[in-house]
């Protein structure tokens, strides 16, 4: 190939991770690794290629998807998120395993759309799923790991903003809203276009102390006072069931140390078509934008065949680097431990060196010449290593 035709830049929304950036997002890995195994979840790796029928259940638009064709013309995607490739895999593979599951994993996924600061096109996700359990005690499992998996990254002053789709679709089945104004009215409040919203609400044949209590779902936030709150609503049997739910999940966050972390925001309810009780969202000072983000989705794996209830969340690797930055948190760096230096004629005492101190499980870099030792001692110091050993 003609070198002047060589396209030296990454494709849009893709970027390359240099040495101190990619140690960065590997001890990040490590870390989360560690910590879903020691809470029991089993890591899985799903094909970062999946048939474009798969991800159909949670596609929005399909133009957000990176496609291709593969064999026999068959129309293929690259993952998009984890929750559908997981679900596809428990519903075939997984199927007969006892439940609940409890999975994890860490990858990257891929996305079409306008780059913005923690977030490009690809990107990078960790995250569990909890399938075959419909108990509070799922949820708040799955909140509380979500919290220690923020702090075990060296986040502190973070919170975790949790609602229930269920409260909002039992207040709008008891003011009888039929189901397209519903869905308008949902995507309204999840974009947080509260004026759109104001605006259908007025149009509702209804009084206007009802239409003020539909106006204020997307503004009810607070502490555990606010599910008291929440009681002197207008609600039907499953709308006070919603609540009884938030309840009982935030007394088990309690029980795990985590409940100063956690506000109830009934304005968070995220992919409306998918979640169907709780939902979070996980935020930090001077980040504009969710680190994490989850819920129950019981629906899904009906769509493949296998249904089940579900609850999971999803980690953005790179927002938690970059939360990291604006609070001025330094990842500890990586340990370069020995680097072995050599005159021209010590070579085979330096490889024999290396090798030692690389069984002890110490790091050893071997120069790749011969050096004096000011030279080696300049690229012991350059290269990072904490101490020199030269032969010669």
């Amino acid at each position: 190939m003609n070198s002047e035709k060589l396209i030296l830049e990454t494709p849009y929304g893709t970027r390359d991770l240099l040495p101190g950036d990619a140690a960065e997002m590997r001890h990040m890995e490590n870390t989360l690794s560690d910590l879903f195994r020691s809470w029991g979840y089993d890591e899985v790796i799903t094909p970062t290629i999946e048939h474009l029928e798969t991800l159909a259940p949670r596609i929005l638009e399909e133009n957000s998807l990176f496609m291709l064709l593969g064999n026999k013309n068959k129309l293929l995607a690259l993952r998009n998120e984890m929750t559908t490739p997981i679900a596809r895999l428990v519903s075939t593979r997984l199927k007969d395993a006892p439940v609940p599951l409890k999975l994890s994993y860490i990858c990257n996924v891929f996305r079409m759309e306008q780059t913005q600061m923690g977030r490009q096109c690809e990107f990078h996700q960790a995250g569990v799923e909890l399938m075959g359990s419909e108990t509070p005690a799922s949820d708040a499992e799955i909140i509380s790991l979500a919290i220690e998996s923020v702090l075990r990254c060296g986040i502190k002053d973070f919170q975790i903003h949790l609602g229930q789709v269920a409260f909002l679709d039992a207040m709008l089945a008891y003011y009888a809203i039929e189901e397209a104004l519903c869905r308008a009215l949902k995507s309204a409040i999840e974009r947080h276009d509260i004026v759109l919203m104001d605006q259908m609400i007025d149009t509702l044949p209804l009084s206007i102390e009802d239409q003020e209590n539909l106006k204020k779902l997307p503004l009810l936030n607070g502490r555990e006072d606010l599910l008291k709150r929440l009681y002197d609503f207008p609600l039907n049997s499953q709308g006070r069931s919603a609540v009884d739910n938030l309840a009982e999940i935030y007394a088990l966050i309690k029980s795990y140390g985590y409940g100063d972390y956690v506000r109830f925001d009934l304005g968070i309810i995220r992919d409306f078509n998918y979640y169907t009780g709780m939902v979070f969202e996980g935020y930090s000072i001077g980040l504009g934008f969710p680190l994490c983000g989850g819920g129950r989705y019981d629906r899904l794996l009906t769509d493949y065949g296998h249904p089940q209830p579900a609850t999971g969340f999803a980690l953005g690797m790179e927002r938690i680097l970059l939360a990291l930055n604006r609070q001025g948190i330094q990842i500890p760096p990586v340990v370069k431990d020995v680097y072995i230096g050599y005159a021209d004629d010590f070579i085979k005492n330096a490889i024999k060196r290396a090798m030692e101190l690389r069984r002890e499980g110490k790091s050893a870099e071997l120069g790749m010449q011969g050096q004096s030792r000011e030279e080696a001692e300049l690229s012991c110091k350059r290269r990072g290593y904490s101490r020199l050993e030269y032969f010669g």
